[in-house]
């Protein structure tokens, strides 16, 4: 294993996931989700979470794939994002009154969209390490 490629990849990668995150739980979709109370310890363990997923991703790259370019990593995240966030808002809609298929289906396409920017930040990091 390339220690030191999985871990600044995934530690980057995390970077990158809480502040695209930020930008569109927090910004471009404000209303549309419900927003976590603002506290130091929910952005702690917004931010573990984030760091853990991309080290997770960076894992699979830096272990079983080879992943190390931004085209290649860009492809693989869509693929994890589609199969994360399907089963995320599958358990959703089975567990939460309010959630909706209209949310789910929006939140499965941010979770393509930044799981794909994740995994070529992780791809690129991965292979200039």
């Amino acid at each position: 294993m390339k220690t030191k490629s999985f871990l600044v990849a995934g530690v980057v990668g995390g970077i990158v996931d809480f502040l695209l995150g930020w930008l569109f739980y927090g910004v471009l979709f404000k209303d549309t989700f419900p927003q976590p109370e603002e506290s130091s310890q929910t952005m702690l363990f917004i931010f573990l979470g984030c760091l853990t997923f991309a080290l997770f991703v960076s894992y699979i790259f830096n272990n079983w794939a080879q992943i190390s370019t931004l085209s290649t990593g860009a492809k693989a995240g869509a693929m994890i994002g589609v199969f994360m966030g399907l089963f995320y808002n599958f358990f959703n809609l089975a567990m939460n009154s309010e959630f909706n298929l209209q949310l789910a289906a929006i939140d499965v396409a941010i979770s393509i969209v930044m799981t794909a920017i994740i995994g070529a930040v992780i791809g690129l990091v991965s292979g200039k390490v």
